[in-house]
């Protein structure tokens, strides 16, 4: 028997054959059901095999895996901690404690709530000949920038580190060989709505303006560095952190650089997915963002605190650099150089991106450049589009926000402030949050008339409740009600000036029309579903409308809203 063991063999399918096998299990569906389009506009396929890869790449498939690895630096995903406090004494306290427990990169950002005073800049100075920084500063002139005169001239050289500054400002430190101060920073645009593709490509955009104004392409690869937000895809945020170095060795042999030039990727989770309510799903997300980051081959990464939208606490920022130093030390991740190379999917995914990113980098070229194309209002009209399509896939559940757009507390007690250096991002959770305000703040009653058995009725009642909960509303729920006439003493009785009819398709039609006839007129109604043949009958008869999957949640319950607002006049 063990020597029969020894010779079985597991045979491959070829694509078409599990192609067939998925027909025939789709019992009529087309096969086009199972692809799935994303923001960049790739289709996604249902299966991914070698076969498949080899067929899209053939001998480009080696040469993108030795690219990604021979440009992936020594020290790869060292952890960039970031200091918040309201005082210096704070300050330096608190990066004293995160140094000691795993933070690897000084992490400052200049807008603080003390003065960045000589004295508070010479201590800061002290720390810059032992460890390497990251600070993001408003512009030239900004006062956190005088800590570099306070570093001995004997010391400079080995001073290493980024500053991060709003394009199109640049720092110019010449004293300092080993501080990188060109970065093309994509978060602005990420922060803005950007997807995948249009990220890389303005990485791109922003290196050639750059790289054009310096006296060599060897003396600006000395001072640059990429910059991204790292969002809640996994997948795409992979094959994106690696899509840019397979970029970078084509942008640098169109300056004549045939050897690899290693650039540094600093990378942080992203804000754009973060959400004021249940504020602990953002560590999750960071969690995946950031493991993201560490399996894509970033080189310096920051974890926001999961409240950092509001303040950050002393816990958050422990547990925020603690997922850091978890992914990095339990992981083993680390001990494999670019652990994603080979996956069929990632793979192919990373050449796609490549393919066009490079192609709207050279749209970009040929407009003029970054300058001409920003002007033009071309970019902003391409980075709107991208937040509007964003937007109403969370708005529509195409994409899920936990707690915000499915699965939310509305118990949870929103947060009214906004630190200020975030106020500004474009997340997609900012109009749930605004509409859960203003309902909460009208004290907004609603309900939910169940029709028919709890069986028969309950799912839809369950539908209608998570919807409604996205913003903040718990609707008064009718025990499971069999006529008309019991209908209307529940609708006569309940404080709810907005109620959804919830049954199932045959209990709807038999009871709704005469619901209708005798509903009291302050009092507005929907029917959970949809129902094309009854609509135009119902709605002539004082149904206010419908409730269904797919419907755009805020544009739905904003309708309502304002509908409530006249009634109540």
């Amino acid at each position: 028997m063990s020597n029969n063991m020894k010779n079985i063999e597991f045979e491959m399918p070829s694509y078409s054959e599990w192609q067939d096998a998925a027909i025939k299990a789709l019992k009529g569906k087309p096969f086009e059901s199972l692809l799935t389009k994303t923001s960049e506009g790739i289709t996604l396929e249902p299966l991914y095999t070698q076969e498949s890869l080899v067929a899209k790449l053939g001998e480009e498939l080696d040469k993108q895996v030795a690219t990604i690895r021979s440009l992936q630096n020594n020290e790869a995903f060292r952890v960039a901690q970031q200091i918040y406090a309201e005082t210096s004494e704070a300050f330096f306290a608190q990066l004293d404690d995160s140094l000691a427990r795993g933070n690897e990169v000084v992490t400052i950002d200049s807008h603080v709530n003390f003065e960045w005073t000589e004295e508070v800049v010479a201590q800061l100075a002290t720390y810059f000949s032992e460890y390497s920084f990251k600070m993001s500063v408003e512009n030239s002139k900004d006062p956190l920038l005088a800590v570099f005169d306070k570093i001995a001239v004997d010391q400079r050289e080995a001073v290493k580190g980024f500053i991060v500054s709003k394009y199109p400002i640049s720092i110019s430190l010449n004293d300092f060989p080993s501080v990188r101060s060109i970065g093309a920073d994509t978060t602005v645009y990420h922060n803005e709505g950007a997807n995948a593709v249009q990220e890389l490509a303005y990485a791109l955009a922003l290196a050639a303006k750059y790289a054009n104004q310096e006296e060599s392409f060897e003396a600006f690869a000395k001072k640059f560095y990429v910059s991204f937000a790292v969002d809640t895809q996994f997948f795409t945020e992979i094959a994106k952190l690696r899509a840019f170095k397979v970029l970078w060795k084509a942008f640098s042999s169109a300056y004549g650089v045939t050897n690899g030039v290693k650039v540094p990727t600093i990378a942080e989770t992203s804000l754009r997915s973060f959400s004021k309510l249940d504020v602990y799903v953002n560590l999750l997300r960071s969690a995946n963002e950031a493991l993201s980051g560490l399996i894509g081959g970033a080189d310096v990464f920051t974890v926001h605190p999961h409240d950092a939208l509001t303040k950050p606490t002393d816990q958050s920022v422990r547990i925020a650099r603690n997922v850091s130093l978890i992914l990095k030390e339990e992981t083993n991740v680390l001990k494999v150089i670019d652990p994603a190379g080979g996956s069929y999917f990632i793979e192919s995914l990373t050449a796609d991106f490549v393919k066009e990113a490079w192609a709207l980098f050279l749209e970009i070229e040929a407009a003029g450049g970054i300058d001409a194309y920003t002007v033009s209002g071309k970019l902003m009209e391409e980075l709107e589009k991208s937040y509007q399509a964003r937007i109403k896939a969370v708005q529509t559940r195409k994409q899920s926000l936990i707690g915000t757009n499915i699965y939310a507390n509305p118990a949870d007690v929103l947060e009214s402030a906004t630190n200020p250096a975030f106020a500004e991002i474009k997340r997609i959770a900012k109009p749930f949050e605004q509409l859960r305000a203003e309902m909460t703040a009208a004290n907004v009653k609603t309900g939910i008339l169940a029709l028919g058995t709890l069986k028969n009725s309950k799912p839809r009642a369950d539908f209608v409740s998570g919807f409604l909960n996205t913003v903040g509303l718990v609707p008064e729920k009718s025990e499971p009600i069999a006529t008309a006439e019991e209908a209307l003493a529940w609708l006569n009785a309940t404080e709810a000036t907005y109620v959804v009819i919830a049954g199932n398709d045959d209990d709807t039609k038999e009871l709704v029309p005469a619901i209708l006839a005798g509903k009291p007129a302050n009092v507005i109604v929907d029917v959970a579903g949809k129902f094309k043949d009854e609509e135009e009958a119902w709605l002539a008869n004082g149904l206010n409308g419908f409730i269904f999957a797919g419907q755009n949640i805020i544009e739905k319950l904003n309708s309502v809203f304002a509908s409530m607002k006249e009634v109540q006049r």
